[in-house]
């Protein structure tokens, strides 16, 4: 029997507290407080895509883990991910006969993103993703029937080596819960076998490091507001990265936040951590919008009201225009990375679809899960839609430049009436904008990833900018940048294959 004189957890006091989908009831502050008299092995900060394989490995070789997570249940971005993972040589690729290796997967990887990632790390992800996903596999992880693929909202892979899983019944985003729900029964058994201890709705404040500068635990404040000191031998910050603290993104990256879509915890925790102890940040300049964000508003950071496809999923009928009511890219280039680097060179990254209603009649969906029908409905009723029965009254209602937009649209319609080559080199080309009403759409570049994050070397180990590591503090996930293999890129699944690469492989060496 358990008392507060020694406030020891059963096994079943504990499943209690920290089973079930893992959104447990936070253990009482009694436990908690004991739990701070014990020497750890292995300290996680985050109990998400990074920290949870970390500490599973980690138990798996004997160690004594302590998970501290800010939120009230652990899964951390797997709950609002597509899940979107790629490696070579795995079970999948292995079913349908299809020939890779980790060699093709760097060399994809360097090509998309223009040699911008971290070569060290990217050589790390490549030669160990495979057996990740294989792993996933073992435990229950399945995809898609038509999977792997070579490309799907990014710019394509050589080979078919990209997956996701299907939608979870607790998510509408998909493939993350499908990788959470193999992971948790492993993390549950941890936990039952004694290796593996969680405290949900805890947030570590600070790192405690010695004169020598050597990590040796992390202060917590839990949710009554009590601190808490934790000791152990290794500390790992896994615990994601900024893009829900506007601020903080900004001040990284350049670039206001336009659009609130990352997790709620991804508020930039361990990047400060990581720095108080002389660790520094690297990666903002590697920025990159995605492609179009429709807003519901105008706020910054505002939130999503429709997403539009990209030249990966669709082929564009429409015309793509600047504020200035010129176009600025060739809408059907067969690189969507070139097109969302185009974006970024816009102010505030907007763009603006223009189409007449003959191309709204024909033309493939345009917005995910939206017919095209709705774009009608929504225009002169939401601020991002627009339509008129003329092109100036169009440019006028939209805020563009009303005759360069004219000037713009008389260009494109007479090169293609007459047959002659497009401005940009545009090929696919179905229509000419003649058929009133016109309708505009006014989109915006926009990340959930963020691309600054803690230097680390190839150990994972926290360095400070002079190259030396801190010791005993190891960074893995987003909180080392998505830009550290993806560069300045969106690379398939380059945000979550390496936060379980790496959070495997840390837990199995450290």
């Amino acid at each position: 029997m358990t008392s507060l004189s020694n406030p020891r957890l059963t096994k079943r006091e504990f499943l209690k507290y920290s089973t079930g989908l893992l959104s447990a009831a936070v253990l009482p502050y009694p436990y908690q407080a004991a739990l701070a008299n014990d020497h750890w092995d292995v300290i996680v900060i985050g109990g998400g895509t990074a920290g949870l394989p970390a500490a599973i490995f980690a138990a798996k070789r004997g160690l004594k883990v302590l998970v501290i997570e800010k939120a009230s249940v652990i899964g951390g971005t797997l709950f609002v991910s597509t899940g979107q993972i790629s490696g070579a040589g795995t079970v999948f690729q292995e079913r349908k006969g299809i020939k890779d290796s980790p060699d093709q997967h760097y060399d994809d990887i360097m090509r998309i993103n223009n040699n911008t990632s971290d070569p060290v790390l990217t050589r790390i992800l490549v030669d160990h993703a495979g057996p990740t996903i294989n792993w996933l596999a073992k435990n229950g992880y399945t995809i898609f029937e038509n999977h792997p693929v070579k490309k799907m909202a990014h710019d394509a892979f050589s080979v078919a080596r990209y997956q996701q899983g299907p939608k979870g019944t607790t998510s509408p985003w998909g493939g993350g819960i499908a990788i959470l729900n193999a992971i948790k029964p492993i993390v549950e058994q941890e936990i039952n076998n004694g290796s593996i201890t969680i405290l949900l709705e805890t947030s570590a404040n600070d790192l405690i490091q010695s004169s020598d500068g050597e990590i040796k635990g992390v202060v917590v404040e839990n949710n009554l507001g009590n601190i808490l000191e934790y000791r152990g031998e290794k500390v790992i910050l896994a615990s994601g990265g900024c893009a829900s603290n506007p601020r903080l993104y900004e001040e990284l990256h350049g670039v206001p936040l336009y659009c609130q879509m990352a997790y709620p915890q991804s508020q930039g925790a361990g990047l400060i951590l990581g720095q108080s102890v002389g660790g520094y940040l690297r990666g903002g300049e590697k920025y990159s919008p995605l492609y179009g964000m429709i807003l519901s508003d105008d706020k910054v950071p505002s939130t999503p009201y429709g997403v539009a496809r990209n030249v990966m999923e669709r082929l564009p009928w429409e015309i793509l225009v600047n504020s200035q009511g010129k176009r600025f890219v060739k809408e059907d280039h067969e690189s969507v990375d070139h097109i969302e680097h185009r974006i970024g060179e816009q102010p505030a990254h907007r763009h603006w679809t223009i189409v007449d209603q003959r191309m709204l009649d024909e033309m493939p969906e345009i917005i995910y899960d939206w017919p095209n029908k709705r774009i009608m409905d929504e225009s002169n009723n939401h601020s991002m839609f627009k339509s008129a029965n003329s092109i100036r009254d169009l440019a006028i209602k939209s805020g563009l430049h009303p005759r360069n937009l004219e000037l713009t649209v008389e260009e494109y319609n007479n090169n293609l009436n007459n047959n002659r080559a497009d401005e940009f080199g545009r090929q696919h080309r179905p229509l000419p904008l003649v058929k009133g009403p016109f309708y505009s759409i006014r989109m915006s570049g926009w990340s959930l990833c963020s691309f600054a994050g803690l230097g680390v070397n190839g150990n994972f180990e926290v360095t400070k900018p002079s190259g030396e590591s801190i010791k005993n503090l190891y960074a893995i996930g987003e909180v080392i940048g998505f830009g550290s293999t993806s560069g300045n890129a969106y690379v398939n699944g380059m945000g979550v294959t390496p936060a379980l690469t790496y959070g495997k492989l840390l837990g199995e060496r450290i």
